[in-house]
């Protein structure tokens, strides 16, 4: 939902369920007041901020930049729903995005949903196996391959919400400054938070940082830890890439999947402390 009521007058208020910035002749970023861009299963998956490439999304399955992820003590929680206020002033843009944590995850095969069946502790197991043995990551991911040829894939339900994480991002030039607050989310029982920074990666191909790691395609990896100052996520051609920092307090995680029709996403994550009442962290976008 848009709000529609009258706003600042030194600000410009955009009623538009979308809007674009952009910060080169090439590149832009985006924001919907929707679950857009409706890829894949995650289609119904409230987004941040995405990228765009000459006119083009190139967020693929990715959530975007800036979006926030509850892990419970009995599930994890995304948001499907949202309020979304964007104004402009002078040369920066601010946008305001309430994430209603309304979504809970559940495996099918096919039509039918896997409660709480066997198939979905083998998909939860692939998870765990990948973090105890990184040697294995290639097979690992040929198995979730075979399973998604089979039918076996994730999709969202709605459930009484968790309360919302309010995200703020600014704008100015090539960077975001992103602030979240996590004062209306439920901390009863909350375990970790995480806060997702992710587009394509079948247009993201590489990966680099400060200590001098350069990483392509699959040797990403999905889940590992960053002890670098910064991170960055480049196309193959180095035409768009984006980059962030560790930040005290949390923990910067690179990811990269990629599988035709199913998974295609690259980021740099936060893992950050259920205490936390704020976040807050700057990418910068060059292109």
């Amino acid at each position: 939902m848009t709000k529609t009521s009258a706003e600042n007058e030194s600000s410009n208020f955009f009623a538009s369920t979308s809007h674009t910035y952009a910060i080169s002749d090439s590149v832009a970023l985006r924001i919907h007041s929707d679950t857009k861009p409706l890829n894949t299963k995650i289609a119904n998956l409230q987004k941040g901020v995405i990228l765009v490439y000459n006119g083009a999304e190139v967020v693929g399955e990715g959530t975007g930049f800036g979006v926030p992820i509850g892990k419970y003590s009995g599930e994890t929680f995304f948001s499907g729903s949202s309020f979304l206020e964007v104004h402009k002033k002078d040369n920066f843009v601010t946008i305001r995005k309430e994430f209603s944590m309304d979504l809970i995850a559940r495996d099918k095969f096919r039509n039918l949903k896997l409660e709480n069946g066997k198939l979905r502790k083998i998909i939860d197991s692939i998870s765990l196996l990948y973090q105890k043995h990184k040697h294995l990551a290639q097979l690992i991911l040929h198995t979730k391959r075979l399973l998604f040829k089979v039918g076996v894939d994730s999709i969202f339900i709605k459930t009484a919400p968790k309360g919302k994480v309010v995200v703020t991002y600014t704008i100015h030039r090539n960077r975001i400054l992103v602030k979240m607050s996590f004062n209306q989310l439920d901390r009863n029982n909350l375990q970790k938070i995480f806060v997702l920074n992710e587009q394509g990666a079948h247009f993201f191909r590489k990966y680099s940082d400060s200590e001098g790691l350069k990483l392509n395609d699959e040797e990403i990896g999905a889940w590992d830890g960053v002890t670098a100052q910064s991170a960055k996520i480049t196309d193959k051609q180095d035409r768009i890439s984006f980059t962030l920092k560790n930040v005290e307090g949390a923990m910067l995680r690179r990811g990269r999947e990629a599988i035709k029709g199913s998974l295609d996403w690259v980021g740099l994550d936060y893992e950050l402390n259920p205490e936390n009442d704020q976040f807050e962290y700057e990418i910068e976008v060059f292109g």
